[in-house]
């Protein structure tokens, strides 16, 4: 018995020294590679439970940290993590983030000429890549599939995971193959990350995936440093340009609805003395890349930008969130607005409201091919609009969305 007492204590020593090396890896690698002493709230949790082998559902708002949630624990699994993404241009910020801090990253994207996918494919089946990007349209592939299952997955992380839910504001097709990975890599954990997801999105998201068991981090919705502020859209450009004159050192977006109102808006603001520039996806890439790196490095305070400008952009003093024309939905809105002041600092989310930007919305929807998908576009946009025109408190309306209470703040809050 006290041998058998002894080794049980051997055990659990053994176990302990374990936790306690698997505790100081992560820690030496968030420090080594990442340059953080600290993590996140929730970050933590979901790096121990990838490690562990488990399935994690992650939804974490815009800020939160979610892409460390999946490339640390990269970092320290034997093999490859593929990186599920529908967005060429975060992809690359991505990668080109990784790679200046020594972690071999790759994407593989239609971007890319045939000869450079075939480069670095040969790298993912030589064992040279931890974390690879690809766009689900390519990793379904057949080929690719074979790829992948001859060189060994060690996690899927499936991001910006609501555009696999027709419920969505963003939903897309082909990410509902995805679904498939599971018979294909029974073996292989998976996680979805997503910013923005009701409810009724999140069910269906674990449904689509089978993540029924995962491990399921949920981050708050409420940014207490965000003033929400809605505005008659009436003299708007004058309004925008008196709220501009104090702030001259601030930097802030401006988002719009076309991409010919970006750039209008863009002149008017040039030509009365702000540094601005415009950006929206008819822009060249190199041009692109010029205007979010001027926007970065501060030579340039105002991008007016359609949507697709943001998605991975790390300007943590970014001042003001301004939407001259009404989002499509509130997930869009959260997610835009939320761009501002991730240093904690107070920022402003103002939107410019009138009942014609809901007008010119209905007509695109009317072009919708798909009865459901129209019918969501609408219930979307009547809930943009009720917001839009409400007159209780902003940040309670907003939370309520996301199905989180609200019990009032010291600070200010919203305009109402």
């Amino acid at each position: 018995m006290a041998s058998d007492g002894n080794h049980l204590v051997a055990v659990e020593a053994s176990r302990a020294a374990a936790r306690h090396a698997g505790e100081m890896n992560i820690r030496a690698c968030l420090k080594a590679t990442f340059g953080y002493t600290s993590f996140r709230p929730l970050q933590e949790d979901i790096v121990r439970s990838i490690l562990a082998g488990r399935d994690v559902f992650v939804l974490m708002p815009t800020g939160g940290g979610k892409s460390l949630c999946y490339q640390l624990p990269a970092l320290l699994l034997d093999g490859m993590t593929v990186v599920v993404s529908p967005l060429i241009a975060l992809m690359k910020d991505q990668v080109d983030s990784l790679e200046a801090l020594g972690v071999s990253a790759t994407y593989v994207n239609s971007s890319l000429d045939a000869s450079e996918i075939g480069r670095r494919q040969a790298a993912v089946a030589r064992g040279e890549v931890k974390l690879l990007y690809v766009a689900p349209e390519r990793l379904m592939m057949p080929g690719f599939l074979r790829l992948l299952a001859a060189t060994g997955v060690a996690f899927f992380a499936i991001d910006e995971a609501h555009c696999i839910s027709e419920w969505g504001h963003d939903f897309r097709p082909e990410y509902r193959e995805l679904a498939r990975l599971r018979a294909l890599f029974p073996g292989t954990a998976l996680g979805a990350f997503t910013a923005t997801a009701t409810t009724r999105v999140q069910a269906d998201i674990r449904a689509q995936l089978g993540l029924q068991s995962a491990a399921s981090f949920r981050g708050s919705f409420n940014r207490p440093n965000l003033f929400y502020e809605v505005r008659p859209k009436h003299d708007a450009y004058g309004q925008l340009v008196r709220y501009l004159r104090g702030r001259d050192r601030s930097s802030g977006i401006v988002y719009c609805q076309s991409r010919a109102r970006t750039e209008q808006l863009a002149a008017q603001l040039s030509a009365d003395g702000f540094a601005a520039v415009a950006y929206h996806a008819g822009l060249e890439s190199e041009e692109r890349r010029g205007r979010q790196d001027a926007f970065i490095k501060d030579d340039v305070q105002i991008v007016v930008a359609t949507i697709a400008f943001g998605m991975g952009i790390d300007k943590p003093d970014v001042r003001f969130v301004v939407h001259y024309d009404l989002p499509k939905n509130l997930e869009g809105f959260y997610q835009e607005s939320g761009r501002a002041g991730r240093d904690g600092e107070p920022a402003d989310c103002i939107l410019f409201y009138g009942p014609g930007d809901a007008v010119k919305h209905r007509h695109f929807i009317d072009e919708k091919p798909s009865a459901i998908e129209r019918q969501v576009a609408l219930r979307q946009l009547r809930q943009m609009d009720e917001w839009a025109a409400g007159t209780t408190c902003r940040r309670r309306a907003l939370l309520a969305y996301f199905d989180e209470s609200f019990d009032g703040q010291a600070g200010p809050c919203c305009d109402v």
